[in-house]
């Protein structure tokens, strides 16, 4: 009981209006969805209201009428807050907290909260401080009604009110607008920090496997299962969110980087994208990517197609993908689950199928590459230190007359070893 009284309480806003993209319109399986954010943000929910319209209401979003229903039952419920699954124009949200008397915040402002309080290294911290920051920016004159409060019917500020109000307003905007570049040139350093690390990895031809998925799908769990590591894995939104990285051994010789990111989820905030990018452009950058889908999930179709638009959008789209239906052992219909070349189900909880995953991560890594034994001249030793930097070496023996080698090559190589290939070749 005595949780539930510094719990803060919420009453969840939706709207279905017909002018709406489909994906922007709130449902009952979002409205679930908001409230397990509220629910991982530390609030509780205590009602809903999901309204349908033809179009949005210019200052109330909702409507004149509903927005008395939401009082009525904010008021009942003696709530703290109203959480709106649709992003609210700043007017939208003042107008809201005028009439409602609470706070008012919509789904990117709440998703923001719970990445704040789950980042744990300092570029997490760096991203999810810009997002707010941006999110903050319009916003700020909400700060600032008290000063319109002390008008009389609606006239102007009284005297002694309006320079100082407007000045500090000011003010905080060059705040915020020097805030947001500092800290859009820290996170340009661990994009620099990244690039580096990068070219290593491709000068040691190390090849990267990363983790996509919709928040919660199982992202963490396989990837302690697939690497004997024990990262914390909760059935909770949002649990990751700084990427992890960790080696795989898919066969002898053949080592990869498998890199869990954050989830993806429907109405991701822009600003989150944006400032996550430092981030999620590792995806464009990846070998492979394992779209890890929970098909116990009744959504899951819908909840995949969110993130095959956000790899998309973050230039992922031509970057080999194998989805990974997880949680296979939960499906209602295993039957149902999809199989093939680039699909695989498995469960990472128990072990299931992941065998067969990591057989199609080889594959995929292995197509094209040709296994050579090449008998090396000094006089052409340089040929080694390009092998050693573009392809996967086996063995390597210096002998007295030449440089044998033993090695995995891609097929742009091929011509230029080609002539020094020693007792034929495997593909």
């Amino acid at each position: 009981m005595e949780e539930q009284k510094v719990r803060e309480t919420a009453i969840l806003v939706g709207l279905a209006a017909d002018i709406m993209d489909e994906a922007e319109r709130s449902t009952d399986e979002s409205m679930d969805e908001l409230e397990a954010l509220v629910e991982t943000a530390g609030g509780r929910t205590k009602g809903r209201i999901l309204q349908n319209k033809k179009t949005p209401d210019p200052r109330t979003f909702i409507g004149e009428g509903k927005v008395q229903e939401l009082k009525a039952l904010i008021e009942a419920e003696e709530c703290d807050l109203a959480v709106f699954d649709n992003e609210l124009s700043p007017s939208q949200t003042r107008a809201l907290e005028d009439d409602l008397g609470v706070h008012v915040i919509d789904r990117a402002q709440l998703i923001l909260d719970i990445f704040a309080q789950r980042a744990r290294t300092r570029e997490g911290r760096l991203q999810v401080e810009l997002a707010q920051y941006k999110y903050m920016l319009p916003r700020l004159t909400g700060m600032w009604t008290h000063l319109v409060r002390q008008t009389a019917s609606g006239g102007s500020s009284p005297i002694g009110t309006r320079g100082p109000g407007e000045t500090q307003l000011e003010t905080d905007r060059r705040h915020i607008r020097r805030k947001i570049q500092k800290l859009e040139e820290e996170l340009s350093d661990v994009r620099r920090v990244r690039d580096t690390q990068r070219r290593k990895r491709e000068k040691n031809n190390v090849a990267v496997v990363a983790l996509v998925g919709y928040t919660n799908a199982g992202k963490s769990t396989l990837l302690n299962r697939l690497t004997d590591s024990d990262i914390p894995a909760n059935d909770r939104l949002f649990d990751t969110l700084d990427t992890t990285t960790r080696r795989l051994l898919l066969a002898p010789g053949q080592e990869v980087l498998l890199s869990d990111t954050v989830g993806f989820i429907r109405k991701l905030p822009h600003h989150l994208i944006e400032a996550f990018k430092a981030t999620l452009e590792e995806l464009k950058y990846a070998d492979v990517l394992l779209h890890v889908i929970d098909v116990s999930n009744p959504e899951y179709e819908l909840q995949a197609e969110v993130v095959r638009r956000l790899i998309d959008e973050l230039g992922a789209s031509s970057t080999p993908v194998i989805d990974v239906y997880n949680k296979a052992d939960a499906c209602p219909v295993p039957s149902m689950i999809p199989r093939g070349d680039t699909a695989v189900a498995i469960s990472a909880k128990t072990g299931e199928g992941t065998d067969v995953l990591t057989e199609k991560i080889a594959e995929i890594l292995g197509r094209g590459k040709k296994r050579v034994s090449l008998k090396i001249p000094y006089s052409d030793a340089g040929l080694a230190d390009l092998l050693h930097s573009q392809a996967e070496i086996l063995e390597l023996e210096y002998r007295e007359d030449c440089i044998m080698v033993e090695a995995v090559i891609k097929p742009e190589l091929w011509g230029r070893v080609r002539a020094y290939v020693s007792g034929g070749d495997d593909e």
